[in-house]
């Protein structure tokens, strides 16, 4: 068996083509989705996903604002400029690039974005929406993975899916958006004994480790979906996932590549949630 390959690129151009016509909707009566995306230092991997999501919004015919600001920044004046862009009626949604300077508090920043702003999915207001079933804006790497399985046809409901990884980010809203789908889910972390025994047993497998090839061919169920979320540089330069993917792709039905797979989505997704911010606050939402 080889695995089908998921294409991350192009499903990301089509979702973009669909968000594209609601940001146009938007436009026709006067109201550009605007999103700002705060960076604190020079951080050169956060520099090129900024830029990758500030093109992304020029695709859509978005307003962006790429606000850099300096290492040094005193956390009252970063939260004040965050309370300048939840005022900012330009402004539908507003990012800050994580992570910040040690002396500043992430989870501060956090809670000082406008809820209905939140474009990341990380206020303590939209995780606990997204816990309660009632989801307002999805972390966006998570809510990628999830369209990847729609737009494959790949059936959630009734499915064992096994997420290894547990971090905010990824781990546990992937999780809940998949049991919101009727997944049966289960969770994996660094302390799961005999992790392959779970993952053998997943027909959906995601996951989000951060430790490169950690996931190989034997570990996975023949025709599972497997959504490799890792993105890791490797010595040579090489850039792989979480997953052995020539052994994986050996057993899986679905595989993600790295790169080219979920990342291309997390970008969409961010634009995405920036026009469903528009739509809610101007009164025109779906």
């Amino acid at each position: 068996m080889t695995a089908r390959i998921i294409d991350g690129k192009t499903i990301a151009q089509q979702v973009r083509a669909e968000w594209k016509v609601r940001a146009d909707a938007l436009k026709a009566r006067g109201i550009t989705p605007g999103l700002a995306v705060i960076i604190v230092g020079e951080d050169p991997a956060s520099k090129v996903y900024v830029a990758n999501k500030v093109k992304a919004c020029a695709e859509l015919g978005l307003h962006s604002e790429h606000i850099m600001l300096s290492a040094d920044i005193p956390e009252a004046n970063l939260l004040a400029r965050i309370a300048e862009l939840n005022n900012d009626t330009k402004i539908h949604g507003i990012l800050v690039q994580l992570p910040v300077p040690k002396h500043i508090d992430s989870n501060k920043v956090l809670e000082a974005i406008n809820p209905d702003k939140d474009v990341d999915g990380f206020h303590p207001e939209n995780v606990g929406a997204l816990v309660t079933g009632n989801m307002r804006f999805a972390p966006c790497t998570p809510y990628g993975a999830m369209v990847l399985l729609e737009k494959c046809g790949i059936s959630i409901e009734g499915k064992h899916a096994v997420v290894v990884g547990r971090s905010n980010i990824v781990g546990k809203p992937m999780a809940l958006m998949l049991l919101q789908a009727n997944a049966t889910v289960t969770i994996c972390t660094s302390k799961t004994q005999d992790l392959a025994k779970f993952t053998r047993d997943a027909d959906i497998l995601v996951v989000a480790t951060g430790k490169p090839k950690m996931i190989t061919g034997n570990m996975i169920k023949p025709g599972a979906a497997v959504i490799d979320v890792g993105i890791n540089r490797l010595p040579d330069g090489k850039l792989c996932g979480d997953v052995d993917f020539d052994s994986a792709k050996e057993v899986a039905g679905w595989i993600t590549p790295v790169p080219g797979g979920v990342g291309p989505m997390t970008i969409t997704m961010l634009v995405a949630n920036t026009v469903r911010a528009a739509e809610r606050i101007s009164g025109f939402g779906k």
